[in-house]
């Protein structure tokens, strides 16, 4: 029974820091709002999963205790903002320059591959991702975690879920005003996101320097 309460204490705790990571309003934020009024509630879902897919991947790293590729990270995180940097420019561009569709109700087929492997790469080349999870992970005692594969992954599994529910509840709720939203005022909508995004871009590069 004391084995359950603590894995549930796992799970919970996952959920938590992976929905407190995710929450904070970024770049992956912008497009996922974006994406949602302009494509339709399952490309903002989806984006924002491939940053949760990512946080996973960062959340093992942390909870299986594997040091050597935290530290390498780490190590290159200059090329890591240097490609993501370009990365988000090159989206903010093709956001910016983006024209919204004659019917703002019409839901694109295609693109959902595309829109989640965009956010999942910009979330891995987010250096901060993998120093955010450690310091957490640390701060918590959950390094306890690295001795255990099952309680590790539980952990990670939390982390997941939490940050999938954070963009299910962004997109979700963007979603429920998408129909009010007119092309003219989607084009405004693509060219505000597109200029923070290249922001955000910029503030990348510039911190390679």
């Amino acid at each position: 029974m004391c084995e359950g309460k603590i894995e549930i204490t796992f799970l919970l705790r996952g959920l938590i820091i992976g929905f407190s990571i995710a929450a904070p309003v970024g770049p992956i934020g912008v497009l996922c709002i974006r994406r949602t009024l302009a494509d339709g509630w399952a490309h903002g879902l989806v984006s924002g999963l491939g940053a949760a897919s990512a946080d996973a991947i960062y959340g093992s790293i942390a909870g299986f205790g594997l040091a050597f590729i935290s530290s390498f990270l780490v190590s290159q995180q200059l090329w890591l903002r240097l490609v993501g940097g370009i990365f988000l420019c090159y989206l903010g561009v093709r956001t910016l320059l983006a024209k919204p569709a004659e019917k703002v109700s019409a839901r694109k087929e295609g693109g959902l591959l595309t829109a989640y492997a965009s956010t999942f790469i910009l979330t891995l080349t987010n250096p901060m991702t993998i120093i955010s999870f450690a310091a957490i992970f640390a701060g918590l005692g959950l390094a306890a975690a690295r001795g255990n594969y099952g309680s590790a992954g539980i952990l990670v599994l939390g982390v997941f879920t939490g940050s999938a529910s954070w963009w299910f509840l962004l997109s979700g709720t963007v979603g429920i005003f998408r129909a009010s939203f007119k092309p003219g005022l989607l084009q405004w909508v693509n060219r505000i996101s597109g200029a923070i995004i290249i922001v955000f871009g910029i503030f990348a590069l510039v911190s390679v320097l």
